[in-house]
């Protein structure tokens, strides 16, 4: 049954990074079945493309653009040419993301900077784009931020991610205080494992799929539409008083087990290389 009204996001325009596939092809589906006008931008336009003619069809307005959110001068780019086509942006959902398990010791300069400049970075750039915008328009928006249940407590393995998830809660909370006067809100959402193509599927296969599916109480998966319909609520009018919060959904894994990628340091150190060496996506 749907728990929202048609309209619910009716006035939004929203700027999802990361979104022509997993987690944000999902996000920007939904929230576009909800009344919102969205723009999906990311490193490949293919894809972004198949989600905004996915919006039009079934009567949405939507705008695809690459961008590559490292890039601050790019970041006004493609803000500029959604507004063009879309007009004021006046949400964002700050998504793009890069992750791998890695033994720390093993970790390369460029590994750790290619995680950290998308996530932390790039939520960075995009985030003070659009609010630049919205406080020079003296408009109010939201600003959502994908986190991690590692962002407070960190985790092993994924040193790269869990600075960078760290930095981007930190700035949600900053901002959330410093721009509320402004009548910007932001606030961050903490997944546990939700299955996608891209990053569930390289981190948790086999064995690791199966600990993960243990440490969670529930015993099973989170589905998009659970994780979609949390997002379309803070992004909607029926949460004006909630901001700098961080929202688990997690089906109580973080609670049960501690850090995700803990288990991992029960396995003899060889075996765990080993193990998180077969996971890396192999080179196109």
């Amino acid at each position: 049954m749907e728990p929202f009204r048609p309209d619910l996001l009716a006035g939004k325009t929203t700027l999802i990074t990361g979104g022509g596939t997993g987690l944000g092809r999902s996000m920007a589906l939904r929230l576009a079945a909800l009344g919102a006008q969205v723009a999906v931008v990311g490193r490949r336009p293919e894809p972004l493309r198949e989600v905004a003619d996915r919006v039009r069809a079934a009567g949405g307005r939507a705008a695809a653009t690459p961008c590559d959110v490292r890039d601050p001068d790019a970041v006004e780019a493609a803000f500029g040419r959604v507004e063009e086509e879309l007009g004021p942006v006046n949400q964002l959902i700050n998504n793009a993301a890069g992750n791998f398990l890695c033994a720390s010791e093993d970790l390369s300069p460029n590994a750790f900077d290619s995680v950290v400049r998308i996530v932390l970075y790039g939520s960075v750039h995009c985030t003070l784009a659009l609010g630049r915008r919205l406080i020079q328009r003296q408009q109010k928006g939201e600003i959502l931020s994908i986190a991690t249940t590692y962002a407070e407590t960190g985790s092993a393995f994924v040193l790269p991610s869990a600075t960078a998830k760290a930095g981007v809660l930190a700035m949600t909370r900053s901002l959330a205080v410093e721009w509320a006067a402004y009548g910007i809100r932001l606030n961050a959402v903490a997944p546990g494992p939700f299955p996608t193509e891209g990053a569930f599927s390289r981190l948790l296969t086999g064995e690791l799929e199966e600990q993960a599916r243990r440490r969670i109480p529930s015993r099973r998966f989170g589905e998009h539409e659970e994780l979609t319909n949390l997002v379309a609520f803070l992004m909607s009018d029926a949460s004006p008083y909630l901001t700098g919060d961080l929202v688990t959904i997690d089906g109580a894994e973080a609670l049960f087990s501690g850090q995700e990628f803990a288990g991992l340091a029960h396995l003899d150190r060889t075996k765990a290389k080993q193990l998180m060496a077969a996971l890396k996506p192999k080179k196109k």
